[in-house]
């Protein structure tokens, strides 16, 4: 079992910056792979960006360039530094970890980010 809890979600202006934080409990996290996800209001959740336990990352196509995600396997926890931020960023994100690329196995419980000027 793996409990994940974000934070670092807030509001933010246009071009500004935010870094997220996934902290997972439980042992054996550096095998997970880890991914954000994110869910507007009145839309489907969406991948954001995982990365594999061998640190391969793969972004959605509207955040390369803007946002970055990380892993330190000796804090357990999972970062998203966002740049360049968008109001289309606005969302709930949520972390994820699973047992594969293609697996999404656990789920924390959210964090709003919010860009609007």
């Amino acid at each position: 079992q793996v409990q994940l809890v974000e934070s670092g979600g807030g509001l933010a202006q246009p071009g500004g910056s935010l870094r997220l934080s996934c902290a997972a409990s439980g042992s054996r996290f550096s095998i997970y792979a880890m991914g954000w996800n994110r869910q507007a209001p009145g839309k489907q959740r969406e991948l954001v960006a995982r990365i594999a336990s061998n640190g391969d990352t793969n972004y959605a196509d509207s955040v390369k360039g803007r946002f970055t995600i990380s892993r330190d396997n000796v804090k357990n926890t999972v970062y998203l530094q966002m740049n360049s931020l968008e109001p289309e960023d606005t969302a709930v994100y949520y972390c994820d970890a699973g047992a594969s690329m293609f697996r999404y196995d656990y789920w924390g419980q959210g964090t709003q980010v919010t860009v609007s000027s």
